[in-house]
């Protein structure tokens, strides 16, 4: 008993055909070819059936940005290249996963509409550190396997500027350790695809005076800046990799968005009520109280401190469960997350109260429907 499996295409789906036949040990060499044979005529009856019929073929003119199913015919023009989430078969192109079509000079590839997130060099990710092992940390940012951060991507406390030592890796756990938030770049990426990571800028580093948000990869709008300064008082760092981290707003933050020319000094009052820290920092005004020179001074200890600050009150620490979920809201409406969007959405959500009922179902669909009217109605007004 042995099984002729033949595959016959048709309109870009497989249909297999099992046929079960038994063979004894006297049939002559003949009854294999005469069966081969069927199966050749047969195959081609399929194929000129196929042909007969109209096909789904699509032109190459029509497939950008369109919706495909996997399994589904792309297009059948020979001069595409063949990229990620495609599959060629025929002399056709087909699609592995279900997504978007993109097309970069003749590279066809389909970018899945949920997927693991898929590191590039310069991305802005926010990370948590999953293990600590040697002079390396290994950080979980939602990709197929952790990232890399080497201790000497690292700064020193007291921003020195030396090679590290064994007394640095001895240390490691002092600077980073498990389950700690840090938000850092992607500076390579390894053969395997692993990303490497640094934190050698001062607006990367160790996370904290904040609540973390989750949220699809694939709806975080990439942009020049992922750091933002938002209404009362509040920063959020949009990570490339869906990790959003929503903290109080450090003096550092406030010296990046100051006008060029301006002065970032705050009142005693005021400078209580915010966190000096380093991280979130871009680019500071020269005339500004804070430089970005003064790294000594700046990376200290605290930059790796596990304590928040006893500064933050508790109507900040509503306010920051607010926008929290203000995302989870707009992520639930399957809306791009942007810096415009979440203080329209912030806007919006005044008219509740109860900062519980933001994520109550009919309520998370009308804060979705409000932040898309008002956008509309302001581009329009532009």
């Amino acid at each position: 008993m042995s099984e002729v499996i033949s595959v016959v295409s048709r309109n870009g789906a497989f249909q297999k055909t099992m046929i079960m036949e038994e063979f004894s040990s006297d049939e002559s060499e003949d009854d294999y070819n005469m069966t081969g044979s069927e199966d050749e005529e047969e195959g081609e009856e399929g194929a000129e059936k196929s042909s007969s019929k109209p096909t789904s073929k699509k032109s190459s003119k029509n497939i950008d940005s369109e919706l495909m199913t996997p399994g589904e015919l792309i297009t059948s023009d020979p001069i595409w290249m063949r990229g990620h989430g495609t599959y060629f078969l025929e002399n056709d192109t087909y699609s592995s996963v279900a997504g978007r079509v993109s097309k970069v000079n003749k590279l066809l590839s389909v970018i899945p509409l949920k997927s693991r997130y898929a590191p590039e060099t310069g991305d802005h990710v926010v990370g948590r550190i999953a293990e600590v092992s040697n002079k390396r940390w290994k950080v979980d940012i939602g990709g197929k396997q952790h990232a890399i951060l080497m201790l000497g991507s690292v700064n020193l406390p007291g921003g020195i500027l030396r090679r590290k030592s064994e007394s640095d890796e001895l240390q490691m756990r002092s600077f980073l350790k498990e389950g700690d938030l840090l938000n850092a770049e992607v500076q390579s990426l390894f053969q395997d695809g692993a990303a490497s990571l640094h934190t050698r800028s001062l607006k990367y580093g160790k996370l904290r005076n904040g609540q973390f948000c989750q949220v699809p990869n694939s709806l975080i709008v990439r942009s020049k800046n992922h750091t933002h300064n938002l209404p009362g008082n509040v920063t959020v760092v949009l990570g490339v990799n869906g990790y959003i981290w929503l903290r109080m707003t450090s003096s550092m933050d406030l010296a990046r968005d100051a006008p060029p020319g301006g002065s970032t000094q705050v009142s005693g009052g005021e400078a209580s009520g915010r966190a000096a820290g380093p991280t979130g920092a871009v680019s500071l005004n020269p005339n500004a109280s804070l430089s970005i020179t003064r790294l000594e001074e700046e990376s200290s200890w605290k930059i790796y401190s596990d304590e928040n600050d006893a500064s933050i009150t508790n109507q900040l620490k509503q306010t920051i469960s607010r926008y929290a979920n203000i995302i989870k809201a707009l992520a639930f409406c399957e809306v791009g997350i942007t810096h415009e969007r979440i203080v329209l959405g912030y806007e919006a959500s005044l008219a509740y109260s109860d900062v519980g009922a933001l994520i109550q179902r009919d309520n998370m669909e009308a804060l979705g429907a409000d932040v898309l009217n008002a956008e509309r109605m302001r581009g329009n007004a532009e």
